[in-house]
């Protein structure tokens, strides 16, 4: 594994200290993490900790007829300001890797690798040490192999205690097994698959609510039987491992047409990325009940759930797309996994207007979502 830190030139260690950088305490922090970033190296990483860049063998990729590498890149948003907030950093590595990871699985591409970078004002190494550990155990429940990272010091321009982390990851697949819009056909049934809570968006949100209504993240929620800290620091759930293992099952794999991973944008606007143009579906609220730390938040703010459904998952973390005479033995599978999955919708070819559908988002245009009915109260 590579990581490096703080780039710079180094000239007198005590005078880059003066500075505010310690390069020992970057030493120390490796050394306290190692262990775990070693468990997620399979046969096919190069090499050990410490070089300029990591190596990933990929002569397997022979055995494909044609190899398509899938990327991601992305961080874990405003949740950090909690973690730093109650100096809890053990779970929020797992956020970046649900984040990163997850978003490979949607083409169908299994994780190869990933590398993550470490902004902080200060090196602590037993902080520094906790973060990376997570991400590495995330990553070994992925099968992905952490083969880098870099922490850099930024003195003078994040305070002592800040930080912000990023990642980035490498994944495989058969062309022909690709998923997306192309493969998906009417009468395709819409699965929902549950969070475990808010994930890893619209903290902003979440803080705006919480600091208007006077309330801390140390504050107990009767509503949730736990502190908001504890709540709101839920780790993002991991779906690459049971949706990899439906994905190769010889009768519901090839039944997947597409999945869509509910991160930033809400429902709608995540599902009708991967749908194709002209299509469409309406997602029945009365399908699920929104976990509670959903409701007692619009309850705080006095808005109802369907004024946030573009901006939180609101219960449902991942959407599958898959033909109607396997959606019952994909549901079974997942929720076998420990993934609840159930229908929320049916996708359509049908002719009509889809003024009031979401359709374009983040430079897609896809298919037409909106959401329809009353959530059970």
């Amino acid at each position: 594994m590579t990581r490096r830190y703080a780039r710079g030139v180094i000239e007198e260690g005590s005078l880059y200290s003066a500075a505010g950088v310690d390069t020992h305490a970057g030493d120390r922090a490796v050394e306290l993490m190692k262990s775990a970033v070693a468990q997620t190296h399979r046969q096919h990483v190069i090499g050990g900790i410490g070089g300029f860049a990591g190596l990933f063998d990929l002569s397997f990729a022979k055995n494909y007829k044609q190899p398509i590498l899938a990327t991601s890149t992305d961080g874990v948003g405003t949740k950090i300001a909690i973690a730093q907030a109650l100096d809890l950093h053990g779970t929020i590595g797992q956020d970046l890797v649900g984040m990163v990871v997850d978003d490979i699985v949607v083409v169908g591409a299994t994780p190869l690798f990933m590398t993550d970078y470490i902004a902080c004002g200060r090196v602590v190494p037993e902080r520094i040490a906790a973060i990376v550990t997570g991400i590495a155990r995330a990553c070994h429940e992925t099968g992905t192999a952490l083969v880098g990272g870099e922490t850099a010091e930024h003195p003078g321009v994040m305070t002592a205690d800040d930080y912000d982390l990023a990642g980035a990851a490498v994944g495989i697949v058969e062309a022909e097994r690709l998923l997306g819009p192309e493969r998906v056909a009417d009468g395709d049934v819409v699965l929902a698959l549950a969070s475990s809570g808010l994930h890893s968006n619209g903290y902003s949100l979440v803080r705006h609510i919480l600091r208007t209504a006077s309330i801390e993240f140390q504050d107990a929620s009767p509503d949730l039987g736990r502190s908001w800290g504890e709540e709101l620091l839920t780790p993002t759930r991991l779906y690459t491992a049971p949706l990899l293992h439906a994905l190769a099952d010889e009768t519901v794999g090839p039944a997947v047409h597409a999945l869509s991973h509910v991160t930033g944008g809400g429902l709608a606007a995540n599902l009708a990325r991967v749908l194709p143009r002209g299509s469409w579906v309406e997602i029945d609220r009365a399908a699920w009940s929104p976990s509670p730390v959903f409701r007692v938040l619009c309850d705080l703010a006095g808005s109802p759930l369907t004024a946030v459904e573009g901006t939180w998952n609101l219960g449902i973390g991942f959407f599958a797309v898959v033909a109607a005479d396997a959606a019952a033995s994909l549901s079974t599978l997942l929720t076998a996994a420990g993934i609840a999955t159930w229908p929320v919708g049916v996708v359509s070819v049908a002719e009509r207007d889809l003024s009031g559908f979401e359709q374009d988002s983040k430079g897609m245009s896809g298919g037409g979502v909106r959401l329809v009915g009353s959530y059970p109260s």
